[in-house]
């Protein structure tokens, strides 16, 4: 069984090893693409990291100050602007690169039309973009709770969650964006899915609160994964709890699984459906 491997994921294999080739260029349009998203307004690239920003900001102050609201017990903090805030900036982490790399490949049509261009590349593009921005604010967080656990020993494993997390959007982006380049119904199903996803994740409220004989539903969301070791970490200074490793390593071997396959269906027809 071990020999089938490398075959099954020829495709993927080949397309990581010319991104990796073209790792120069990728940069060099990730840089423009953020640059272009806010030319023309006066605060620049600065909007990228204020509107994230302004939108934590607003949770702390009306659930956190000015109405106080609390959690049960059993929930991670109980403070209920302090839980949103680490559940929900994963999640628009998540949301905007998805959204961006499934629309990549059909933007950026005309481009690949005229240019032997490797067309993963323009799904990773987005994905890095987005990840420029969120990256440093989810990390931000941890200079506002580690002090609540004393800088717990429990922080290293963040680093892994993000670049995991990275690893996630550009799998499920780039294969998004070949479904999307060939059924353009893609966009609208995605877009709906990730609308009513937040309702099916720890992101809203505590996973306890789910009823117990459903609590399996939330784990159809590959977000759940990220939310709660991001809450165990920043919450309570606890490493991850194992189903949290493994959610997350069955939903990236699905990703590459599925970006493997399209890849190969799609081989000799991607630029004519674009």
């Amino acid at each position: 069984m071990v020999p089938l491997l490398p075959f099954f994921m020829s495709a993927l294999t080949a397309e990581a090893a010319a991104l990796w080739r073209a790792r120069a260029l990728c940069w060099v349009l990730t840089r423009r693409e953020i640059a272009a998203r806010y030319a023309g307004t006066a605060l620049g690239v600065a909007w990228a990291y204020v509107q994230p920003l302004l939108t934590i900001a607003a949770y702390y102050l009306v659930f956190d100050v000015v109405f106080a609201m609390r959690l049960g017990d059993g929930a991670p903090t109980r403070a209920v602007g302090a839980y949103l805030i680490v559940g929900m900036l994963p999640w628009m982490a998540f949301c905007d690169a998805v959204t961006r790399a499934m629309s990549s490949l059909v933007d950026a049509g005309g481009v690949l039309q005229k240019n032997a261009l490797p067309p993963m590349l323009f799904p990773a593009r987005a994905v890095l973009a987005s990840g420029v921005v969120y990256a440093p604010l989810l990390l931000l967080l941890v200079v506002t709770y580690a002090g609540q656990h004393h800088f717990s020993a429990a922080l290293l494993a963040l680093p892994a969650l993000l670049v995991l997390q990275w690893l996630l959007c550009t799998l499920w982006g780039a294969a998004l964006a070949v479904l999307a380049a060939a059924l353009r119904d893609t966009v609208q199903i995605i877009g709906f899915a990730l609308s009513i996803g937040i309702f099916l994740s720890p992101v809203l409220f505590p996973m306890q609160m789910f009823p117990a004989d459903w609590r399996w539903v939330l784990w159809l969301n590959p977000m759940t994964a990220w939310v709660s070791g991001y809450q165990s970490v920043l919450l309570q200074g606890a490493w991850p709890d194992w189903p949290v490793w493994a959610a997350a390593v069955i939903w990236l071997l699905l990703g590459a699984a599925l970006l493997d396959l399209v890849l190969r269906r799609s081989r000799d027809q991607l630029i004519d459906w674009l």
